[in-house]
């Protein structure tokens, strides 16, 4: 089933994916919508529909809407990175220019609310209310990951909701967005929130984990990224915190500048995490989130065939082993 979503998804959007005048506009929209990428968010939001007993189908604008917004984040996510690549094809500002990486993104943002509009007048003001409090969130959880480039002090508190608001709260809101197309009480459609809010956390978590010690292939990314760009990730964090004293100063001095040589500072950096039991402490904590956010499924009225749909999605989610 999960197949038969994507693929579903995946023609739906090709469909919607008009290039029209002005093409530098429309171009670099529909450039980036090709490139790829799991398609997580849609198909949660499809996932969800089905589960509650509707027509997946007709969350099809849902999950284009979603999917849109996550596009035009990237673009611009890019843009500040001054990124060169994105799903291993080169990004849009550098194929085009920044200003038309701006506006095309800008204009994604606003084709994501019309995508909504599709949808009837209670259920359109629930899903703009959501869209519309997730966007900011994601651009308040944006703007704190940049202020932690310049600052010493950032603590695991502050970590976990940074990654809260820039990654999880629009996975867990792909599945509210399904559940309120269904018409469901406010209670279910928090749980099913909920639910995908706490595996976002898992899977970002992970995502730090695997960034230092995955198999790049199936990882899909360059191991170590993070270490060569000094990024102060859950793992460097949790390593911080456990070090004092001349072995503090040299894994700070370690993440302060660029190394000559990647490798061995991909190689210090690890040995470090392993050597303060930082690995340990995330791996639990990924656990930890799994489990909560399958706790919170469980309590969700749907039927079991569906909870097992959503559980083994998670489960797989999950498998990006080393």
């Amino acid at each position: 089933m999960i197949e038969a979503y994507k693929a579903e998804f995946q023609n739906y959007l090709k469909s919607k994916t008009v290039v029209k005048e002005p093409k530098n506009l429309y171009e670099p929209i529909g450039y980036i919508l090709s490139l790829g990428g799991k398609k997580l968010r849609p198909i949660l939001a499809l996932l969800s529909a089905d589960a509650f007993g509707i027509d997946y189908r007709k969350a099809l604008d849902v999950a284009l809407a979603i999917e849109v917004f996550h596009n035009f984040t990237l673009i611009h996510d890019d843009i500040m990175d001054d990124a060169p690549l994105r799903r291993g094809k080169v990004t849009v500002h550098e194929k085009w220019d920044i200003n038309t990486g701006i506006l095309s993104g800008d204009a994604m943002l606003i084709l994501a609310y019309q995508y909504l509009e599709s949808y009837d007048a209670p259920v359109f003001k629930k899903l703009t209310q959501l869209f519309s409090k997730t966007g900011v969130e994601v651009c308040e959880g944006q703007q704190l990951d940049i202020d932690f480039e310049t600052r010493t002090d950032v603590s695991l508190e502050e970590y976990m909701y940074m990654i809260k608001l820039k990654t999880s709260v629009l996975v867990g809101s792909a599945l509210q967005m399904g559940a309120i197309i269904a018409e469901v009480s406010d209670e279910q459609s928090s749980k099913i929130y909920d639910f995908g809010l706490n595996l976002g956390i898992a899977f970002q978590l992970q995502d730090d984990y695997l960034d230092a010690f995955g198999d790049p292939e199936i990882f899909g990314k360059q191991v170590g990224g993070d270490i060569i760009e000094n990024k102060k990730t859950y793992l460097y964090l949790l390593t911080l915190d456990t070090l004092k004293g001349k072995e503090k100063e040299k894994f700070e001095e370690l993440f302060s500048k660029q190394s000559a040589d990647a490798q061995v500072k991909i190689y210090t950096a690890k040995q470090m995490f392993t050597s303060t039991g930082a690995v340990d402490k995330i791996k639990i904590l990924i656990e930890d989130y799994t489990t909560k956010s399958f706790e919170i499924l469980e309590s969700i009225d749907i039927p079991t065939a569906k909870k097992d749909m959503l559980k083994n999605f998670g489960k797989n989610l999950m498998k990006r082993e080393v």
